[in-house]
């Protein structure tokens, strides 16, 4: 048994050690209103997403880089009222919807601590997206209510959506215990268009934006020292969108053949906080999001939480 247990926690330091670094990451991120434990099963209900990134060969960066990495991605995102089972749409506050797609991204790390991201997603709005099928086995294998309302769905439509996304670091300390970053975003497409500003605040064990787990960039070889072999640190972003389109509320962009649709309200305040810790294998990180109301219609502000788990391999 000693034995045993010393070869455990041998091979937890090894995975764990600090003297790697690994250019593959794999993992998922879930988000749903129930980790917040207020009872509530509204609005944007639940997603679920995929990821594997890859780190690219450092001695084919400029000088002005750290590093550059691609990502694959799929996903889930479901939506239903104020409630799931809403079987009478006059009584409907948002529609139901569902959104499924396949992407890629490309992220560029500077040396200066700003990081910019574009990504491309393609997928579809509607019965498509298999939500409806998602949402009744989930609550099936759980033993929640059964759904209702998923007949007036939005329609089917094709999803093209283009993002990206620029971060910036504003300060911290010669200790570096905090630290400040601006962030910035656009989204284009047939499913969201939109953009938004927001500040992080990060307090805790934290290394440069070009090296943590924040941002997805433990992987790789970095040209400059971690300022820390891992990382656990609270955050705080505050953001402002402006909406100008969403096809899981409105409907499609090129008819008006669903038949339950609202209006954006064109400006949406969120406040995320969270927690995250990373080591050079590991990422765990949770947040909760509290959003002001994004509908047109008697809906309610709304609030979820979000959990993360990724995985690296093969080293550099």
């Amino acid at each position: 048994m000693k034995s045993l247990l010393f070869a455990l926690v041998f091979c937890l330091v090894v995975s764990t050690g600090f003297a790697q670094s690994f250019k593959n990451e794999f993992g998922f991120k879930t988000e749903n209103d129930a980790y917040l434990a207020t009872l509530n099963d509204r609005y944007y209900t639940n997603g679920l997403f995929i990821y594997f990134r890859r780190a690219i060969d450092t001695e084919k960066l400029s000088d002005k880089i750290e590093k550059k990495t691609y990502e694959i991605s799929a996903g889930q995102k479901m939506y239903t009222p104020y409630w799931g089972q809403v079987p009478n749409k006059a009584d409907q506050d948002r529609p139901f919807a569902g959104y499924l797609y396949a992407g890629g991204a490309y992220s560029v790390f500077y040396k200066n601590e700003s990081v910019l991201k574009t990504s491309i997603e393609l997928g579809t709005v509607g019965p498509n997206s298999l939500a409806q099928t998602a949402q009744r086995f989930l609550h099936k294998t759980v033993g929640f209510y059964t759904p209702a309302g998923w007949d007036y769905q939005i329609k089917n439509e094709l999803a093209v959506n283009l993002a990206a996304n620029y971060s910036k670091l504003l300060f911290r300390p010669e200790d570096p215990i905090v630290d400040i970053s601006a962030q910035g975003y656009a989204n284009l497409g047939s499913t969201f268009s939109g953009l938004g500003a927001s500040v992080l605040f990060r307090a805790g064990k934290i290394n440069q934006l070009f090296n943590s787990a924040y941002h997805n960039a433990v992987i790789g070889n970095s040209k400059t020292k971690s300022l820390n072999n891992s990382e656990f640190f609270f955050y705080v972003k505050p953001q402002l969108n402006f909406v100008a389109y969403d096809a899981t509320i409105q409907g499609s962009l090129f008819n008006n053949n669903s038949p339950v649709t609202f209006g954006v309200k064109p400006i949406v305040f969120e406040q995320q906080f969270g927690v995250n810790y990373s080591s050079k294998r590991f990422t765990a990180d949770f947040n909760v999001i509290f959003k002001t109301k994004e509908v047109k219609s008697v809906a309610k502000a709304q609030n979820y939480g979000g959990l993360s788990l990724y995985y690296r391999f093969g080293k550099s």
